[in-house]
Protein backbone atom coordinates (compact mmCIF):
# COMPACT_ATOMS: atom_id res chain seq x y z
CA UNK A 1 0.00 0.00 0.00
CA UNK A 2 1.47 3.70 -0.75
CA UNK A 3 1.23 5.53 2.54
CA UNK A 4 2.84 8.58 1.43
CA UNK A 5 4.05 10.42 -2.19
CA UNK A 6 6.69 13.05 -1.97
CA UNK A 7 7.66 15.79 -4.81
CA UNK A 8 9.96 18.35 -4.94
CA UNK A 9 10.70 20.39 -7.98
CA UNK A 10 8.60 18.14 -9.77
CA UNK A 11 6.93 20.03 -13.23
CA UNK A 12 4.81 23.13 -11.36
CA UNK A 13 5.08 20.98 -8.06
CA UNK A 14 7.62 22.89 -5.51
CA UNK A 15 7.60 20.91 -2.29
CA UNK A 16 4.20 18.49 -2.06
CA UNK A 17 3.79 15.36 0.45
CA UNK A 18 1.06 13.49 0.18
CA UNK A 19 -0.52 10.60 2.78
CA UNK A 20 -2.52 8.05 1.33
CA UNK A 21 -4.23 5.23 3.32
CA UNK A 22 -6.10 2.08 2.32
CA UNK A 23 -9.70 2.13 0.60
CA UNK A 24 -10.70 4.61 -2.47
CA UNK A 25 -8.34 8.17 -2.80
CA UNK A 26 -9.81 9.98 -5.29
CA UNK A 27 -7.51 12.81 -6.79
CA UNK A 28 -9.80 15.87 -8.35
CA UNK A 29 -9.00 19.37 -9.44
CA UNK A 30 -9.91 21.81 -12.56
CA UNK A 31 -8.43 21.11 -15.66
CA UNK A 32 -4.64 21.84 -16.19
CA UNK A 33 -4.31 21.68 -12.11
CA UNK A 34 -1.58 18.85 -12.76
CA UNK A 35 -3.65 15.92 -10.90
CA UNK A 36 -1.77 13.62 -13.35
CA UNK A 37 1.63 14.30 -12.95
CA UNK A 38 1.24 13.04 -9.54
CA UNK A 39 0.67 9.56 -11.55
CA UNK A 40 3.72 9.82 -13.65
CA UNK A 41 5.87 11.08 -10.65
CA UNK A 42 4.68 7.59 -8.91
CA UNK A 43 5.47 6.18 -12.47
CA UNK A 44 9.21 7.08 -11.95
CA UNK A 45 9.44 5.31 -8.54
CA UNK A 46 8.22 2.08 -10.46
CA UNK A 47 10.78 2.18 -13.25
CA UNK A 48 9.26 4.62 -15.90
CA UNK A 49 11.91 6.33 -18.69
CA UNK A 50 12.66 9.67 -16.98
CA UNK A 51 13.28 13.33 -18.41
CA UNK A 52 15.13 16.35 -17.26
CA UNK A 53 11.86 17.79 -18.88
CA UNK A 54 10.08 17.48 -15.40
CA UNK A 55 12.29 19.32 -13.40
CA UNK A 56 11.05 22.97 -12.24
CA UNK A 57 12.84 25.80 -14.15
CA UNK A 58 15.33 27.30 -11.96
CA UNK A 59 15.96 24.09 -9.99
CA UNK A 60 18.44 21.73 -10.31
CA UNK A 61 17.24 18.36 -9.89
CA UNK A 62 13.62 16.77 -9.13
CA UNK A 63 12.97 14.73 -6.19
CA UNK A 64 10.55 11.85 -6.32
CA UNK A 65 9.93 9.61 -3.09
CA UNK A 66 7.42 7.18 -1.96
CA UNK A 67 7.01 4.97 1.16
CA UNK A 68 5.06 1.60 0.69
CA UNK A 69 3.90 -0.95 3.25
CA UNK A 70 3.51 -4.45 2.67
CA UNK A 71 2.87 -7.45 4.31
CA UNK A 72 2.69 -11.03 3.88
CA UNK A 73 3.49 -12.98 0.38
CA UNK A 74 4.41 -9.37 -1.45
CA UNK A 75 6.48 -8.45 1.42
CA UNK A 76 8.50 -11.76 0.85
CA UNK A 77 9.12 -11.33 -2.62
CA UNK A 78 9.92 -7.30 -2.33
CA UNK A 79 12.80 -8.92 0.34
CA UNK A 80 13.82 -11.74 -1.99
CA UNK A 81 15.07 -9.23 -5.11
CA UNK A 82 15.98 -6.95 -2.48
CA UNK A 83 18.45 -9.32 -1.17
CA UNK A 84 19.01 -10.77 -4.62
CA UNK A 85 20.62 -7.38 -5.71
CA UNK A 86 22.78 -6.99 -2.51
CA UNK A 87 19.82 -4.67 -0.80
CA UNK A 88 18.49 -4.68 2.72
CA UNK A 89 14.93 -4.83 3.52
CA UNK A 90 13.19 -3.46 5.97
CA UNK A 91 10.25 -5.10 8.18
CA UNK A 92 6.90 -4.61 6.38
CA UNK A 93 8.05 -1.48 4.63
CA UNK A 94 9.67 0.43 1.55
CA UNK A 95 10.87 3.70 1.20
CA UNK A 96 11.88 4.60 -2.51
CA UNK A 97 13.47 7.93 -4.03
CA UNK A 98 14.54 8.87 -7.40
CA UNK A 99 16.56 11.75 -8.03
CA UNK A 100 16.58 13.45 -11.81
CA UNK A 101 19.15 15.76 -12.58
CA UNK A 102 19.78 18.31 -15.24
CA UNK A 103 21.23 16.60 -18.41
CA UNK A 104 19.14 13.52 -17.81
CA UNK A 105 21.62 12.22 -14.96
CA UNK A 106 19.86 10.43 -11.87
CA UNK A 107 19.95 8.29 -8.97
CA UNK A 108 17.75 5.90 -7.27
CA UNK A 109 17.78 4.87 -3.64
CA UNK A 110 15.53 2.28 -1.83
CA UNK A 111 15.47 2.01 1.57
CA UNK A 112 18.38 4.86 1.65
CA UNK A 113 20.97 2.28 -0.02
CA UNK A 114 21.89 3.43 -3.98
CA UNK A 115 20.01 1.35 -6.42
CA UNK A 116 18.99 1.06 -10.02
CA UNK A 117 16.30 1.52 -11.93
CA UNK A 118 16.37 -2.26 -13.11
CA UNK A 119 15.60 -3.51 -9.34
CA UNK A 120 12.69 -0.61 -9.37
CA UNK A 121 11.36 -2.03 -12.06
CA UNK A 122 11.43 -5.78 -10.40
CA UNK A 123 9.45 -4.58 -7.42
CA UNK A 124 6.99 -2.71 -9.12
CA UNK A 125 4.51 -5.66 -10.01
CA UNK A 126 4.31 -6.15 -6.20
CA UNK A 127 3.90 -2.49 -5.36
CA UNK A 128 1.68 -1.15 -7.81
CA UNK A 129 0.19 -1.10 -11.42
CA UNK A 130 -0.89 2.59 -13.13
CA UNK A 131 -3.76 2.22 -15.37
CA UNK A 132 -3.62 5.44 -17.72
CA UNK A 133 -6.69 6.98 -19.73
CA UNK A 134 -6.79 4.25 -23.03
CA UNK A 135 -2.96 3.52 -22.49
CA UNK A 136 -4.20 -0.30 -21.77
CA UNK A 137 -5.41 -0.47 -25.02
CA UNK A 138 -2.92 1.59 -26.96
CA UNK A 139 -0.49 -1.05 -25.43
CA UNK A 140 -3.06 -3.96 -25.67
CA UNK A 141 -0.64 -6.47 -28.12
CA UNK A 142 -1.26 -10.26 -28.55
CA UNK A 143 1.75 -10.35 -25.57
CA UNK A 144 -0.43 -7.85 -22.92
CA UNK A 145 -3.30 -10.45 -23.47
CA UNK A 146 -1.59 -13.31 -23.09
CA UNK A 147 -0.14 -12.05 -19.81
CA UNK A 148 -3.16 -11.04 -18.31
CA UNK A 149 -5.10 -14.08 -18.40
CA UNK A 150 -1.88 -15.50 -17.35
CA UNK A 151 -2.09 -13.32 -14.32
CA UNK A 152 -5.60 -14.95 -13.85
CA UNK A 153 -4.71 -17.95 -14.22
CA UNK A 154 -1.59 -18.31 -12.14
CA UNK A 155 0.35 -19.65 -14.75
CA UNK A 156 3.86 -19.98 -14.51
CA UNK A 157 6.15 -20.14 -18.17
CA UNK A 158 9.77 -21.06 -16.47
CA UNK A 159 8.99 -25.07 -17.66
CA UNK A 160 7.48 -23.95 -21.30
CA UNK A 161 10.77 -21.64 -21.60
CA UNK A 162 13.09 -23.52 -20.77
CA UNK A 163 12.26 -26.41 -22.92
CA UNK A 164 12.04 -23.72 -26.28
CA UNK A 165 15.29 -22.55 -25.57
CA UNK A 166 16.48 -25.72 -25.14
CA UNK A 167 15.03 -26.83 -28.36
CA UNK A 168 16.03 -23.50 -29.91
CA UNK A 169 19.62 -24.51 -28.95
CA UNK A 170 19.52 -27.74 -30.79
CA UNK A 171 17.70 -26.48 -33.99
CA UNK A 172 20.28 -23.82 -34.29
CA UNK A 173 23.46 -26.34 -33.88
CA UNK A 174 21.60 -28.41 -37.03
CA UNK A 175 21.46 -25.30 -38.67
CA UNK A 176 24.93 -24.78 -38.54
CA UNK A 177 26.05 -28.17 -39.55
CA UNK A 178 23.44 -27.78 -42.97
CA UNK A 179 24.00 -24.64 -44.13
CA UNK A 180 25.34 -24.76 -48.01
CA UNK A 181 28.86 -25.81 -48.47
CA UNK A 182 30.73 -22.32 -49.45
CA UNK A 183 29.43 -20.72 -45.78
CA UNK A 184 30.36 -24.24 -44.20
CA UNK A 185 33.97 -23.91 -45.75
CA UNK A 186 34.10 -20.24 -44.41
CA UNK A 187 32.79 -20.68 -41.66
CA UNK A 188 35.79 -23.77 -40.77
CA UNK A 189 38.27 -21.63 -42.71
CA UNK A 190 37.18 -19.22 -39.77
CA UNK A 191 36.85 -21.57 -36.94
CA UNK A 192 40.29 -23.06 -37.83
CA UNK A 193 41.95 -19.59 -37.17
CA UNK A 194 40.27 -18.83 -34.38
CA UNK A 195 40.85 -22.20 -32.50
CA UNK A 196 44.73 -22.08 -33.85
CA UNK A 197 45.35 -18.81 -32.34
CA UNK A 198 43.80 -20.04 -28.65
CA UNK A 199 45.97 -23.60 -28.93
CA UNK A 200 49.10 -21.60 -29.98
CA UNK A 201 48.73 -19.09 -26.81
CA UNK A 202 48.47 -22.28 -24.66
CA UNK A 203 46.39 -20.87 -22.03
CA UNK A 204 46.55 -21.72 -18.32
CA UNK A 205 43.35 -21.81 -16.16
CA UNK A 206 45.86 -22.29 -13.07
CA UNK A 207 43.84 -23.46 -10.11
CA UNK A 208 40.79 -21.17 -10.59
CA UNK A 209 38.31 -24.14 -10.23
CA UNK A 210 39.89 -23.98 -6.29
CA UNK A 211 39.60 -20.30 -6.59
CA UNK A 212 42.92 -19.44 -7.51
CA UNK A 213 44.36 -16.57 -9.78
CA UNK A 214 44.39 -17.13 -13.78
CA UNK A 215 47.56 -17.05 -15.26
CA UNK A 216 47.21 -12.98 -16.40
CA UNK A 217 46.15 -12.15 -12.64
CA UNK A 218 49.82 -14.02 -11.63
CA UNK A 219 51.37 -12.03 -14.22
CA UNK A 220 50.29 -9.14 -13.21
CA UNK A 221 51.75 -9.58 -9.74
CA UNK A 222 55.17 -10.37 -10.72
CA UNK A 223 55.40 -7.66 -13.19
CA UNK A 224 54.25 -5.60 -10.30
CA UNK A 225 57.17 -6.72 -8.31
CA UNK A 226 59.84 -6.80 -11.06
CA UNK A 227 58.84 -3.07 -11.92
CA UNK A 228 59.37 -2.19 -8.64
CA UNK A 229 61.77 -4.68 -7.21
CA UNK A 230 64.87 -2.45 -6.17
CA UNK A 231 62.18 -0.49 -3.95
CA UNK A 232 60.49 -4.05 -3.02
CA UNK A 233 63.85 -5.12 -1.96
CA UNK A 234 65.23 -1.89 -0.15
CA UNK A 235 61.53 -1.96 1.83
CA UNK A 236 62.22 -5.68 2.94
CA UNK A 237 66.49 -4.99 3.56
CA UNK A 238 65.25 -1.94 5.92
CA UNK A 239 62.42 -4.01 7.46
CA UNK A 240 64.72 -6.93 8.36
CA UNK A 241 67.32 -4.50 9.78
CA UNK A 242 65.10 -3.12 12.36
CA UNK A 243 63.97 -6.55 13.41
CA UNK A 244 66.87 -8.64 13.58
CA UNK A 245 70.03 -7.26 12.10
CA UNK A 246 70.64 -3.75 13.21
CA UNK A 247 72.50 -2.85 16.29
CA UNK A 248 69.49 -1.27 17.89
CA UNK A 249 66.66 -4.16 16.13
CA UNK A 250 63.85 -4.54 17.85
CA UNK A 251 64.77 -8.60 18.75
CA UNK A 252 68.19 -6.89 20.45
CA UNK A 253 66.16 -4.54 22.61
CA UNK A 254 63.61 -7.18 23.32
CA UNK A 255 67.02 -10.21 24.38
CA UNK A 256 67.66 -7.03 26.53
CA UNK A 257 64.44 -6.30 27.94
CA UNK A 258 64.24 -10.52 28.39
CA UNK A 259 67.22 -10.83 30.59
CA UNK A 260 65.83 -7.75 32.63
CA UNK A 261 62.88 -9.24 33.46
CA UNK A 262 64.39 -12.66 33.96
CA UNK A 263 65.70 -10.78 37.16
CA UNK A 264 62.97 -9.08 37.76
CA UNK A 265 60.74 -12.87 37.81
CA UNK A 266 63.84 -14.21 40.75
CA UNK A 267 62.50 -11.36 42.67
CA UNK A 268 58.59 -11.21 41.90
CA UNK A 269 56.85 -14.75 40.37
CA UNK A 270 54.42 -12.65 38.81
CA UNK A 271 56.64 -11.38 36.52
CA UNK A 272 56.98 -15.10 35.05
CA UNK A 273 53.98 -15.02 32.57
CA UNK A 274 55.55 -11.63 31.11
CA UNK A 275 58.65 -13.60 30.33
CA UNK A 276 57.11 -15.99 28.55
CA UNK A 277 54.87 -13.51 26.58
CA UNK A 278 58.24 -11.40 25.50
CA UNK A 279 59.75 -14.51 24.50
CA UNK A 280 57.06 -15.28 21.96
CA UNK A 281 56.94 -11.77 20.90
CA UNK A 282 60.59 -12.27 20.23
CA UNK A 283 60.88 -15.54 18.40
CA UNK A 284 57.72 -14.23 16.59
CA UNK A 285 59.87 -11.16 15.60
CA UNK A 286 62.95 -13.18 14.71
CA UNK A 287 61.05 -15.14 12.24
CA UNK A 288 59.44 -11.99 10.33
CA UNK A 289 62.99 -10.97 10.26
CA UNK A 290 63.90 -14.18 8.73
CA UNK A 291 61.21 -14.81 6.15
CA UNK A 292 62.15 -10.58 5.01
CA UNK A 293 65.79 -11.85 4.81
CA UNK A 294 64.89 -14.68 2.81
CA UNK A 295 62.27 -12.86 0.52
CA UNK A 296 65.00 -10.11 -0.84
CA UNK A 297 67.11 -12.73 -1.38
CA UNK A 298 64.74 -13.97 -4.14
CA UNK A 299 64.63 -10.71 -5.43
CA UNK A 300 66.13 -10.23 -8.94
CA UNK A 301 65.90 -7.00 -11.22
CA UNK A 302 65.39 -9.35 -14.68
CA UNK A 303 64.88 -6.88 -17.16
CA UNK A 304 64.23 -9.88 -19.64
CA UNK A 305 61.91 -11.50 -17.44
CA UNK A 306 59.74 -8.20 -17.30
CA UNK A 307 60.28 -8.33 -21.21
CA UNK A 308 59.03 -11.49 -21.22
CA UNK A 309 55.74 -10.71 -18.99
CA UNK A 310 54.57 -7.73 -20.38
CA UNK A 311 54.72 -9.72 -23.80
CA UNK A 312 52.71 -11.74 -22.36
CA UNK A 313 50.28 -9.76 -21.48
CA UNK A 314 50.11 -8.01 -24.54
CA UNK A 315 49.00 -11.60 -26.12
CA UNK A 316 46.96 -12.37 -23.35
CA UNK A 317 44.86 -8.82 -23.25
CA UNK A 318 44.81 -9.57 -27.50
CA UNK A 319 43.13 -12.64 -27.39
CA UNK A 320 40.19 -11.17 -24.33
CA UNK A 321 39.70 -9.02 -26.47
CA UNK A 322 39.12 -11.14 -29.39
CA UNK A 323 37.22 -14.08 -27.25
CA UNK A 324 36.81 -13.04 -23.69
CA UNK A 325 36.24 -10.55 -21.80
CA UNK A 326 38.03 -12.54 -19.37
CA UNK A 327 40.59 -15.41 -19.68
CA UNK A 328 38.16 -18.50 -18.94
CA UNK A 329 35.65 -17.25 -21.32
CA UNK A 330 38.60 -17.40 -23.43
CA UNK A 331 39.65 -20.95 -22.85
CA UNK A 332 35.88 -21.94 -22.89
CA UNK A 333 35.61 -19.96 -26.17
CA UNK A 334 38.53 -22.34 -27.80
CA UNK A 335 37.17 -25.51 -26.50
CA UNK A 336 33.41 -24.47 -28.08
CA UNK A 337 34.73 -23.88 -31.62
CA UNK A 338 36.74 -27.58 -30.89
CA UNK A 339 33.52 -29.18 -30.14
CA UNK A 340 32.02 -27.56 -33.92
CA UNK A 341 35.16 -28.64 -35.31
CA UNK A 342 34.92 -31.76 -34.51
CA UNK A 343 31.06 -32.21 -35.30
CA UNK A 344 31.83 -30.51 -38.63
CA UNK A 345 35.04 -33.25 -39.15
CA UNK A 346 31.70 -36.02 -38.11
CA UNK A 347 28.56 -33.95 -39.56
CA UNK A 348 26.39 -37.24 -40.50
CA UNK A 349 26.62 -38.65 -37.22
CA UNK A 350 26.10 -36.13 -35.61
CA UNK A 351 23.54 -34.53 -37.54
CA UNK A 352 21.48 -38.26 -36.63
CA UNK A 353 22.43 -37.46 -33.24
CA UNK A 354 21.15 -33.98 -33.18
CA UNK A 355 17.75 -34.81 -34.77
CA UNK A 356 17.09 -37.51 -32.09
CA UNK A 357 18.20 -35.25 -29.24
CA UNK A 358 15.74 -32.29 -31.03
CA UNK A 359 12.70 -34.56 -31.50
CA UNK A 360 12.58 -35.75 -27.69
CA UNK A 361 13.34 -31.59 -27.17
CA UNK A 362 10.19 -30.71 -29.50
CA UNK A 363 8.49 -33.17 -27.39
CA UNK A 364 9.07 -32.09 -23.68
CA UNK A 365 7.89 -28.43 -25.48
CA UNK A 366 4.74 -29.99 -26.81
CA UNK A 367 4.31 -31.08 -23.02
CA UNK A 368 4.75 -28.43 -21.32
CA UNK A 369 3.06 -25.82 -23.52
CA UNK A 370 0.18 -27.98 -23.99
CA UNK A 371 -0.10 -27.91 -19.99
CA UNK A 372 0.19 -23.76 -20.09
CA UNK A 373 -2.81 -23.83 -22.91
CA UNK A 374 -5.03 -26.34 -21.05
CA UNK A 375 -4.79 -23.84 -18.02
CA UNK A 376 -5.21 -20.64 -20.11
CA UNK A 377 -8.39 -22.51 -21.63
CA UNK A 378 -10.03 -23.03 -18.26
CA UNK A 379 -8.83 -19.83 -16.89
CA UNK A 380 -10.64 -18.41 -19.73
CA UNK A 381 -13.91 -19.66 -19.47
CA UNK A 382 -14.12 -19.00 -16.18
CA UNK A 383 -12.68 -14.86 -16.60
CA UNK A 384 -14.69 -14.27 -19.62
CA UNK A 385 -17.60 -14.78 -17.52
CA UNK A 386 -16.38 -12.78 -14.69
CA UNK A 387 -15.76 -9.96 -17.04
CA UNK A 388 -19.18 -10.11 -18.51
CA UNK A 389 -20.48 -9.60 -15.42
CA UNK A 390 -18.44 -7.09 -13.93
CA UNK A 391 -18.79 -4.79 -17.60
CA UNK A 392 -23.01 -5.27 -17.56
CA UNK A 393 -22.29 -3.66 -13.70
CA UNK A 394 -21.01 -0.85 -15.60
CA UNK A 395 -24.37 0.23 -17.53
CA UNK A 396 -23.54 -2.11 -20.62
CA UNK A 397 -25.34 -4.62 -22.09
CA UNK A 398 -22.39 -6.84 -23.46
CA UNK A 399 -21.33 -10.28 -23.94
CA UNK A 400 -17.46 -10.69 -23.40
CA UNK A 401 -15.06 -14.07 -24.84
CA UNK A 402 -12.28 -15.32 -24.41
CA UNK A 403 -10.58 -17.24 -27.45
CA UNK A 404 -7.66 -19.28 -26.61
CA UNK A 405 -6.44 -20.13 -29.86
CA UNK A 406 -3.99 -23.41 -30.20
CA UNK A 407 -1.21 -23.65 -32.91
CA UNK A 408 1.17 -26.46 -32.95
CA UNK A 409 3.14 -25.63 -36.00
CA UNK A 410 6.51 -25.13 -34.71
CA UNK A 411 6.77 -21.96 -37.32
CA UNK A 412 4.38 -20.60 -34.12
CA UNK A 413 6.25 -21.87 -31.56
CA UNK A 414 7.68 -19.16 -28.57
CA UNK A 415 8.85 -19.05 -24.93
CA UNK A 416 5.61 -18.63 -23.70
CA UNK A 417 3.81 -21.60 -25.34
CA UNK A 418 1.38 -21.83 -28.32
CA UNK A 419 -1.54 -20.06 -28.06
CA UNK A 420 -2.62 -16.71 -28.95
CA UNK A 421 -5.14 -15.03 -26.88
CA UNK A 422 -8.38 -12.57 -28.55
CA UNK A 423 -10.52 -10.89 -26.67
CA UNK A 424 -13.74 -10.09 -27.87
CA UNK A 425 -16.98 -8.33 -27.47
CA UNK A 426 -20.34 -6.63 -28.51
CA UNK A 427 -21.51 -3.86 -26.87
CA UNK A 428 -24.89 -3.93 -28.75
CA UNK A 429 -26.99 -6.14 -29.28
CA UNK A 430 -27.32 -8.54 -32.59
CA UNK A 431 -24.12 -7.29 -33.54
CA UNK A 432 -20.93 -9.61 -34.04
CA UNK A 433 -18.40 -9.88 -31.43
CA UNK A 434 -15.36 -7.84 -32.43
CA UNK A 435 -11.68 -7.88 -30.65
CA UNK A 436 -11.23 -5.94 -27.50
CA UNK A 437 -9.02 -3.56 -29.32
CA UNK A 438 -10.79 -2.35 -32.48
CA UNK A 439 -13.66 -1.32 -30.15
CA UNK A 440 -13.83 2.89 -30.99
CA UNK A 441 -15.70 4.12 -27.88
CA UNK A 442 -13.57 5.73 -25.54
CA UNK A 443 -16.23 5.41 -22.50
CA UNK A 444 -16.47 1.80 -23.66
CA UNK A 445 -12.67 0.86 -23.77
CA UNK A 446 -12.47 2.24 -19.92
CA UNK A 447 -15.32 0.35 -18.40
CA UNK A 448 -14.16 -2.57 -20.17
CA UNK A 449 -10.41 -1.87 -19.07
CA UNK A 450 -11.45 -1.74 -15.53
CA UNK A 451 -13.88 -4.58 -15.62
CA UNK A 452 -10.81 -6.61 -17.11
CA UNK A 453 -8.61 -5.83 -14.42
CA UNK A 454 -11.25 -6.00 -11.78
CA UNK A 455 -12.06 -9.32 -12.78
CA UNK A 456 -8.33 -10.33 -12.51
CA UNK A 457 -7.63 -8.85 -9.13
CA UNK A 458 -10.45 -10.78 -8.34
CA UNK A 459 -8.71 -13.90 -8.81
CA UNK A 460 -7.17 -14.13 -5.44
CA UNK A 461 -10.32 -12.97 -3.45
CA UNK A 462 -12.92 -15.94 -2.03
CA UNK A 463 -15.35 -16.60 -3.97
CA UNK A 464 -13.93 -14.58 -7.46
CA UNK A 465 -16.17 -10.97 -5.68
CA UNK A 466 -14.12 -8.54 -5.86
CA UNK A 467 -16.39 -6.76 -3.19
CA UNK A 468 -15.01 -8.98 -0.04
CA UNK A 469 -11.59 -8.61 1.60
CA UNK A 470 -8.73 -10.62 0.34
CA UNK A 471 -7.49 -13.72 1.89
CA UNK A 472 -5.64 -13.16 5.02
CA UNK A 473 -1.75 -13.13 3.76
CA UNK A 474 -2.66 -12.00 0.26
CA UNK A 475 -1.09 -9.79 -1.47
CA UNK A 476 -2.56 -6.23 -1.39
CA UNK A 477 -1.52 -3.75 -4.32
CA UNK A 478 -1.65 -0.34 -5.03
CA UNK A 479 -4.42 0.21 -8.24
CA UNK A 480 -3.72 3.84 -10.27
CA UNK A 481 -6.18 4.65 -12.50
CA UNK A 482 -5.64 7.85 -14.74
CA UNK A 483 -9.20 9.44 -15.68
CA UNK A 484 -10.16 6.19 -16.33
CA UNK A 485 -13.64 7.80 -16.85
CA UNK A 486 -13.07 9.51 -20.14
CA UNK A 487 -16.14 9.71 -22.28
CA UNK A 488 -18.87 8.70 -19.58
CA UNK A 489 -20.91 10.25 -17.68
CA UNK A 490 -24.69 9.89 -16.00
CA UNK A 491 -25.72 6.53 -14.88
CA UNK A 492 -22.10 4.94 -16.41
CA UNK A 493 -20.58 6.85 -14.69
CA UNK A 494 -22.06 5.96 -11.07
CA UNK A 495 -21.77 2.48 -11.94
CA UNK A 496 -17.70 3.14 -12.53
CA UNK A 497 -17.63 4.84 -8.89
CA UNK A 498 -19.46 1.69 -7.55
CA UNK A 499 -17.14 -0.77 -9.18
CA UNK A 500 -14.27 1.42 -7.86
CA UNK A 501 -15.57 1.22 -4.75
CA UNK A 502 -16.24 -2.46 -4.95
CA UNK A 503 -12.56 -2.94 -5.95
CA UNK A 504 -10.89 -0.84 -3.30
CA UNK A 505 -11.99 -3.35 -0.51
CA UNK A 506 -9.24 -5.41 -1.75
CA UNK A 507 -6.96 -3.08 -2.38
CA UNK A 508 -5.89 0.40 -1.97
CA UNK A 509 -7.25 2.32 -5.12
CA UNK A 510 -6.06 5.62 -6.16
CA UNK A 511 -7.93 7.36 -9.01
CA UNK A 512 -7.77 10.66 -10.96
CA UNK A 513 -11.37 11.70 -12.29
CA UNK A 514 -13.36 14.74 -13.43
CA UNK A 515 -16.63 13.34 -12.38
CA UNK A 516 -18.67 14.43 -9.20
CA UNK A 517 -20.60 10.78 -9.88
CA UNK A 518 -17.14 9.18 -8.98
CA UNK A 519 -16.05 11.80 -6.54
CA UNK A 520 -18.66 11.03 -4.37
CA UNK A 521 -17.50 7.34 -3.71
CA UNK A 522 -14.50 8.72 -2.18
CA UNK A 523 -13.03 7.23 0.92
CA UNK A 524 -10.25 10.10 1.01
CA UNK A 525 -10.26 12.30 -1.20
CA UNK A 526 -7.54 15.20 -2.54
CA UNK A 527 -7.96 18.18 -4.24
CA UNK A 528 -5.37 19.46 -6.77
CA UNK A 529 -4.98 23.17 -7.24
CA UNK A 530 -2.82 25.60 -9.38
CA UNK A 531 -2.19 29.32 -8.07
CA UNK A 532 -0.05 31.84 -9.39
CA UNK A 533 2.60 32.80 -6.40
CA UNK A 534 5.27 35.13 -6.70
CA UNK A 535 5.11 34.86 -10.70
CA UNK A 536 4.93 31.66 -11.01
CA UNK A 537 2.49 28.58 -11.13
CA UNK A 538 2.18 26.27 -8.63
CA UNK A 539 0.71 23.20 -7.61
CA UNK A 540 -0.53 22.05 -4.03
CA UNK A 541 -2.27 18.64 -2.86
CA UNK A 542 -4.68 18.82 0.53
CA UNK A 543 -6.84 16.37 1.68
CA UNK A 544 -10.24 17.58 1.94
CA UNK A 545 -13.57 16.93 4.10
CA UNK A 546 -17.04 18.10 4.98
CA UNK A 547 -17.77 21.30 3.33
CA UNK A 548 -15.03 21.80 1.63
CA UNK A 549 -15.75 18.22 -0.02
CA UNK A 550 -19.02 19.22 -0.79
CA UNK A 551 -18.24 22.68 -2.46
CA UNK A 552 -15.33 20.29 -4.66
CA UNK A 553 -18.06 18.41 -5.65
CA UNK A 554 -20.40 21.14 -6.44
CA UNK A 555 -18.06 22.75 -8.61
CA UNK A 556 -17.32 19.68 -10.21
CA UNK A 557 -21.45 19.83 -11.13
CA UNK A 558 -22.17 23.43 -12.14
CA UNK A 559 -18.39 24.40 -12.98
CA UNK A 560 -16.98 27.59 -11.78
CA UNK A 561 -19.69 29.26 -10.33
CA UNK A 562 -21.72 27.61 -7.81
CA UNK A 563 -25.25 28.06 -6.51
CA UNK A 564 -27.38 26.46 -3.92
CA UNK A 565 -28.56 24.13 -6.18
CA UNK A 566 -25.19 22.55 -6.61
CA UNK A 567 -24.27 22.31 -3.08
CA UNK A 568 -27.53 20.32 -1.87
CA UNK A 569 -27.04 18.41 -5.01
CA UNK A 570 -23.80 17.36 -3.76
CA UNK A 571 -24.36 17.15 -0.09
CA UNK A 572 -27.04 14.42 -1.25
CA UNK A 573 -24.94 12.58 -3.60
CA UNK A 574 -22.24 12.47 -0.97
CA UNK A 575 -24.77 10.86 1.69
CA UNK A 576 -25.95 8.28 -0.85
CA UNK A 577 -22.60 7.35 -2.10
CA UNK A 578 -20.29 7.54 1.19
Amino acid sequence: MLAELRLENYAVIDNVAIEFAAGLNLLTGETGAGKSILIDALGLLLGDKASSDVIRTGAERAVVAAAFESEGAAARSIAAILETNGLDAENGSLILRREIAAGGKGRVFINNQPATVAVLKQIAPHLAVIHAQNESIVNFDAAARQELLDAYAGVELKEVSGAFAHWKQIRGRIAELEQDEQDRMRLLDLWNFQCREIEEARLRTSDSAQGGPQEDEQLEAEKRVLANAEKIYGAAINAFDLLYEGNASTSSSLRAAQKHLEELARYEPKFQGALAELESARISVEDVGATLRDYAGGIQASPERLAEIEERLALLDRLKRKYGPTLAETIAFGDDIRRKLSEMENKDQVLLELRAMLAVAAEEYRKAARSVSRKRLEAGRKLEKLVEAEVNDLAMRASFRIVVEENEGEEHWTSSGINQVIYRITTNVGETMRPLEQIASGGELSRVMLALKASVEAGTNPGGDPTKKKKSGAAQRTLVFDEIDTGIGGRAAEAVGKKLKALSKGNQVLCVTHLPQIATFADHHFLIEKRESGGRAKTTVRQITGEERTEEVARMLSGAKLTETSRKHAEQMIRANG
